[in-house]
């Protein structure tokens, strides 16, 4: 039988229609799952920011694009004028509306965004793998971030889907690369891609002032979120070494600032991605860089959402992702 559904509204001046194929669930989508981020989220919301699809209509104004052209959408939206702005930083604006999460996202058959905020794709990439260029991006930004150079090591607490894709983006770099991840299947998932992985219950500290010959490493990674990981991160690094917090942690964690003014280290935050990392993870994904189907544990319908909610919530996938357009026309 054919499913009703409303037609949706029409491109309005300067955006474009998108026809989303796919869409990954993320730590971002569990955290407004569980209302850490209510504050941010009015009910009802459309969710959902790592996507791919292809332009489906044009509004008024809309120059350089097609009708069939495969995007993705890097979905930040800045006021242009605070001072995070007007200081070149308009990627973590004071006023950011992160799309997907404080306005419609891509969670939709059909969605109408700025075209501002379209990225090209190439048409050698599948519309599958490109669902992973926001997450890619991130970990592109990140490692930008550290300031991680060709030969230096790296520490990556957490493999989860971010985890893995700094490992890969370290990689690719021409960083030396551990892991550090609790879960025994996604150990062996990161053993099996040629990445050094460790249990954070033997003595990974040991282990990694045996691999630096005492140094400690050039950089550590903190994806787990985790209060114990956050407290422990610093004894990882070396002398001057950087430690970049990657993880969105819902409160407060202690940090061992003893050990930071003991060595000299920097901390650094990495929040989201600018223009440049979104192109960096388009041209990885394409030359295959990225490990895209060993990320992609899942690929689900839109209308078994919440069975990939429950799911990563159980911590049994790696990146789950949405067939927004499948059971659109019947079911």
């Amino acid at each position: 039988m054919t499913v009703g559904r409303a037609e949706p509204n029409p491109p309005g001046f300067g955006q474009v229609q998108i026809a989303v194929a796919f869409n990954g669930i993320c730590g971002t989508d569990l955290h407004i799952l569980s209302g850490h981020m209510d504050a941010r989220v009015a009910m009802p919301a459309i969710i959902g920011h790592e996507m791919s699809g292809t332009i489906s209509a044009l509004g008024e104004g809309v120059d350089g694009w097609a009708v069939g052209d495969p995007v993705t959408v890097m979905p930040l939206a800045w006021d242009g004028t605070c001072p995070a702005c007007l200081a070149g930083n308009r990627h973590i604006c004071q006023n950011l509306d992160f799309v997907g999460i404080d306005s419609p996202g891509a969670l939709q058959g059909r969605w109408n965004v700025d075209a501002g905020l379209l990225v090209a794709l190439p048409p050698s990439l599948s519309l599958r793998h490109a669902a992973l260029v926001e997450p890619t991006a991130v970990a592109v930004h990140d490692v930008h971030r550290s300031e991680l150079e060709p030969g230096q090591k790296a520490v990556v607490i957490g493999g989860g889907p971010i985890g893995l894709l700094i490992a890969a983006v370290s990689r690719s770099c021409g960083g030396d690369v551990v892991v550090i991840e609790l879960d025994p299947g996604r150990r062996q998932r990161i053993a099996d891609l040629g990445y050094t992985v460790l249990d954070p219950r033997d003595d990974t500290v040991g282990w990694v002032e045996e691999w630096t010959g005492g140094a400690g490493a050039d950089v550590v990674f903190e994806v787990s979120g985790a209060a114990a990981a956050v407290l422990g991160a610093v004894d990882y690094a070396k002398v001057r070494g950087t430690l970049v917090v990657v993880a969105i942690h819902p409160e407060p964690r202690p940090v061992n600032l003893q050990r930071i003014f003991w060595r000299e280290l920097r901390l650094l935050g990495a929040r989201v991605y600018q223009r440049e990392d979104f192109e960096t993870a388009v041209a990885l994904l394409e030359a295959g860089e990225i490990p895209a189907d060993a990320l992609i544990t899942e690929t689900v319908p839109l209308a078994e959402i919440q069975s990939a909610f429950d799911t990563l919530t159980a911590g049994a996938a790696m990146k789950i992702l949405i067939d927004v357009q499948s059971g659109q026309e019947t079911a």
